[in-house]
């Protein structure tokens, strides 16, 4: 293939042949995938749960994850915390002229890596080039179908006395890219993850309500919740899970950690007579180690956080986006 990503890629003729077969059927290919039909077909007993998601983050490459990894961990997770596990993806790419084929290789094969590790299957997707305007850049969508185990979705199913977990520490992914975006010789992993992992084998009936914390973080979910439902949320500072040098980020930068973008971190509200139990499952899995009980559903429709110093804070809705493009 050349060097570089041209407009024959996405023109449907012999250079898109090329494309297609020497990378995306190489690399993602499989019996649904290589018939190759203007529609794929699946067959998928009982109700199912469909999502679709883009990614336009910026830089496409970022600590231990890519806009590859990223489009498949996003779309998977939004069937995970439905209740679903995650089986068929679509994949299209939006790539300007002159993008690399070298980092779009590097892109589909963490497609490849992050898709197997859960065992989803790409079934159908779309390529188109447009013409270079400024540096070349690439744009993923998905779409998600995914077998549903029971809804975690439901408002109504949340009551007064349920706990609160978070699957991880938080903040990461939202630092790590300010971190590469403005130059800073300091280097965090983002948390992008498979959440199905961390929460498959929890026992769902005892699960109110599942979220991933993404865009607005944990505050985002809480205030969301709240305002769909009678009840609030008393959160323990003391008890959120956060790494030393997010929470020095944060504090030099003035952000509240709440506020900040996660990308494999999901708020599970549950039965409180279940929390301890799921609480130790969740902390034997690869991506929940560091998972905390950090809250409970309350009477009062506001999230309150009780502060480390003894205080007492209304954690609000984030204004805005705090940091553009982190997914």
């Amino acid at each position: 293939m050349d060097d570089i990503v041209t407009l024959s890629v996405g023109g449907g003729g012999r250079g898109f042949q090329k494309f297609l077969n020497s990378l995306i059927l190489k690399e993602l290919g499989n019996p649904i995938l290589n018939n190759l039909g203007d529609s794929s077909y699946m067959t998928i007993d009982g109700e199912i749960a469909f999502t679709t998601d883009s990614f336009v983050v910026e830089p496409e490459f970022f600590p231990d994850g890519d806009i590859g990894k990223l489009s498949v961990c996003g779309t998977c997770n939004d069937l995970a915390v439905s209740g679903a596990v995650p089986l068929y993806l679509s994949l299209s790419f939006i790539i300007s002229e002159g993008y690399k084929m070298e980092d779009l290789e590097k892109i589909v094969s963490s497609i490849k890596q992050t898709s197997e590790e859960i065992g989803v299957k790409i079934v159908c997707g779309d390529t188109k080039v447009i013409p270079r305007m400024g540096k070349p850049q690439i744009f993923i969508n998905s779409a998600g179908i995914g077998k549903v185990i029971r809804s975690l979705n439901d408002y109504k199913n949340i009551k007064v006395g349920d706990r609160v977990i978070i699957t991880s520490d938080i903040g990461r992914h939202g630092i790590s890219m300010m971190l590469v975006r403005e130059g800073i010789d300091a280097v965090i992993e983002s948390d992008c993850c498979l959440l199905y992992e961390v929460i498959k084998n929890l026992d769902y009936k005892y699960i109110h309500f599942a979220r991933d914390a993404t865009r607005g973080g944990v505050a985002a979910v809480l205030n969301e919740i709240v305002s769909m439902g009678e009840f609030g949320f008393e959160i323990e500072e003391s008890t959120i899970p956060i790494e030393d040098r997010v929470k020095y980020y944060c504090e030099f930068f003035g952000y509240d950690p709440l506020h900040i973008a996660n990308e494999g971190v999901a708020v599970i509200i549950l039965d409180k007579d279940y929390a301890d139990d799921a609480l130790s499952l969740i902390r034997e899995t690869k991506y929940g180690k560091k998972a905390a009980i950090v809250g409970e559903v309350v009477e009062k429709k506001r999230v309150i956080l009780n502060t480390s110093i003894g205080g007492k804070r209304y954690v609000e809705m984030p204004l805005g986006e705090i940091l553009p493009r982190i997914c």
